[in-house]
């Protein structure tokens, strides 16, 4: 199968059925042989700190790269000081898509839900916000995807959600329940899934810039990361991709207001992403892996 057609640059994506909650008969797309990798993620910006340099190091070596948000953002905090912004949603949406570019990945697949806020922000009454939403509808969705774009690998947040934000643990949720259930599609389902990983020391970093977070609760050990990724190769790239979300790394975001130290030691975080495993349907050969692909028949290469 040749390169998934997308839509023009600067044009979000929409796939055929995303919508759709009902099972109805329809033809299988043609199988997919070209190594395919779907991150799944719930507000733009997530993307850019935990796996960004994964996804760019995958799609120079020619894997197709679908990056799926749950959400446009709209509950997030603007962090500029004096900045207005009329339609907050619609603003995210195009930083998402530019740092896509920075990214070097084609442009984001949107599930349509919407941001569930924090704190004063929280859109309790929200039917569409992430919070209200059932996460076997999500799954229903994420099903439709997996068939359409017959992904080998898979990512998605850790159990904790990064650092427990609700919408973020409801697509880990419903991503892991989607893994599992596409087993069943006529391709055979993604070969492995993969949680992104913090370190103990690096969920204390967060911890110390504000976050409200147990760093031996969010963070991880040494012994689970399953994969390592040196991504200091892709530093650019990455910078790029967060100076892209504007709205949300001004001086009052978290990284707006570091110290010298915090961001010399947080620039260090960012060239290094780990994963753990979520799921699999293949033999793991070797512990720790070389990479996402590593152990996947025919794909081997990629991780070499």
């Amino acid at each position: 199968m040749g390169r998934e057609a997308h839509p023009p640059a600067g044009a979000a994506r929409t796939l055929p059925g995303m919508t759709d909650t009902h099972s109805a008969p329809h033809t299988a797309p043609a199988l997919n042989t070209r190594p395919t990798l779907l991150a799944v993620f719930a507000h733009p910006d997530d993307e850019a700190f935990s796996v960004g340099g994964t996804l760019t190091h995958y799609a120079r070596l020619g894997v197709n790269v679908v990056l799926a948000c749950a959400t446009r953002g709209e509950a997030g905090k603007i962090t500029v000081p004096g900045m207005t912004v009329t339609d907050l949603g619609a603003q995210r949406e195009q930083e998402l898509i530019e740092a896509c570019r920075a990214l070097e990945i084609p442009a984001p697949v949107f599930l349509d839900y919407h941001d569930s806020g924090r704190y004063e922000r929280t859109r309790h009454d929200d039917p569409l916000a992430m919070m209200n939403v059932n996460p076997l509808d999500v799954e229903v969705k994420l099903r439709a995807l997996i068939e359409r774009v017959q992904p080998q690998v898979m990512v998605t947040f850790d159990p904790h959600g990064g650092y427990g934000h609700v919408d973020h643990l409801q697509i880990h949720r419903a991503v892991s329940a989607a893994f599992f259930s596409a087993g069943s599609l006529p391709y055979g389902g993604p070969k492995r899934l993969y949680f992104t990983a913090m370190s103990v020391e690096s969920a204390a970093g967060i911890a110390r810039m504000g976050q409200d977070l147990d760093p031996l609760v969010y963070g991880v050990s040494e012994e689970t990361f399953a994969v390592r990724m040196d991504v200091s190769a892709y530093a650019e790239n990455k910078k790029a991709a967060l100076a892209a979300h504007g709205t949300q790394m001004g001086e009052q975001s978290l990284m707006g207001r570091m110290t010298p130290e915090e961001r010399a030691a947080m620039q260090e975080r960012l060239g290094h992403e780990n994963f753990s495993i979520g799921g699999t349907r293949t033999p793991i050969h070797q512990y720790p892996l070389r990479g996402l692909f590593d152990g996947l028949e025919g794909l081997e290469h990629l991780d070499q």
